[in-house]
């Protein structure tokens, strides 16, 4: 009975190794699957990236052009304050006093001047009838042209005097925010203190000075003219938070200047400041135009690879097989990279897979999609 067991089990398991190891060839792999996509042409602004200084747009150190006590202090720290607005009172009591006197001395001089007018209009016609010298008749006009000249002499010690008095009061001479004050009430101030009492800074509207290579002004001048019209140029500005100003900024070639120390350009950036969101002294990163390109070979920047050697590569399908081929990559814009030389627009290159395929082996290639932002 064991016997025919094993005579039955024999051919069955010989049946199944013919049918896996016989001489039947073995299964072959299925191809391996790669996404591919199409170069594509497009037009590309460049930018540079660079980290600049808030600096506001006009700047008042509060000065005394009086020296006095200070009374009061009329605005608050940090506020906003408008032109000509009040900030400081100097004790007037001085001015006024000074003020005064010279307007006694006016009235004084104004009396002489009256009585030696008078004394020359009586002489005058005395000359013509010789009934006085012409010396007493000259001594008279010198008189009355001396009190003219005392008179005029007193009107502007008045009027000095007004403006001193005036100037007891502290006014803002721009529009701006107002820091911290410098003085308190009770101090003693003077036209040579060397701090002033306060600053204003006019920032609804800023300046972004930016550092660049001088040798990137004429590549800057070129992006602008080309791209914005010559004289302006879009430049956004990042906050230190990272998100982008509301407002973007035009270049002001005017207010180029080159360190002779390091010789990078100080490029300034004039940016409208709804909000006041940009500070005087905050660093931001500007984005500066540097080159205009109407017709780029652009392809997914995943697809560009590296040899051994480090010179970047790309794998083309030809719709037979795939081919690595060299190339010249540019910048990096927005996910994908410029392809200076090396490829055509239209060609399908590799975007991913080219890690599962095997030198020589069948390849299947499918159509790769940008990924949907999230």
């Amino acid at each position: 009975m064991r016997y025919d067991h094993l005579r039955l089990a024999l051919p069955l398991s010989t049946l199944l190794l013919a049918a896996c190891g016989g001489d039947g060839a073995p299964m072959a792999p299925p191809p391996a699957e790669v996404l591919i996509t199409a170069a594509q042409d497009r037009a590309i602004a460049l930018a540079d990236e660079l980290p600049g200084r808030v600096v506001a747009f006009r700047t008042a150190e509060i000065r005394p052009q009086v020296g006095g006590i200070v009374q009061r202090r009329l605005f608050t720290e940090g506020a906003m304050v408008g032109e000509g607005q009040p900030l400081f009172q100097i004790n007037p009591a001085p001015f006024r006093a000074d003020a005064a006197s010279a307007s006694a001395t006016l009235s004084r001089a104004q009396a002489t001047y009256a009585r030696a007018n008078t004394q020359a209009d009586r002489l005058k016609p005395l000359v013509g009838v010789d009934a006085i010298s012409r010396q007493t008749f000259d001594d008279a006009t010198v008189a009355r042209d001396q009190a003219a000249a005392d008179v005029a002499q007193a009107r502007a010690a008045l009027a000095r005097r007004r403006l001193d008095l005036g100037f007891a009061r502290v006014t803002s001479p721009i529009a701006g925010q107002i820091g911290a004050a410098t003085v308190t009430e009770g101090a003693l101030v003077a036209t040579t203190d060397a701090n002033p009492m306060a600053t204003v800074q006019q920032i609804d509207k800023v300046y972004v000075d930016v550092r660049q290579p001088a040798a990137r002004l004429d590549a800057l001048r070129a992006a602008v003219a080309e791209g914005a019209g010559a004289g302006a140029a879009p430049v956004e500005i990042i906050t230190a938070s990272g998100q982008p100003h509301p407002v973007k900024g035009r270049l002001l070639f005017s207010d180029v200047t080159v360190d002779p120390g390091t010789g990078n350009a100080v490029v300034r950036v004039l940016v409208d400041n709804p909000g006041n969101r940009l500070l005087p002294g905050m660093f931001v990163r500007a984005r500066l135009p540097r080159l205009r390109m109407p017709h780029a070979i652009v392809v997914p920047q995943q697809a560009v690879g590296h040899d051994a050697a480090g010179r970047a590569v790309i794998h083309v399908w030809n719709g037979r097989a795939i081919e690595e081929r060299q190339i010249e990559a540019g910048d990096v814009v927005d996910g994908t990279t410029i392809v200076l030389k090396g490829l055509k627009a239209g060609e399908k290159v590799v975007v991913v897979g080219m890690d599962r395929v095997l030198p020589g082996a069948p390849v299947k290639a499918l159509p790769w999609h940008q990924p949907a932002n999230r």
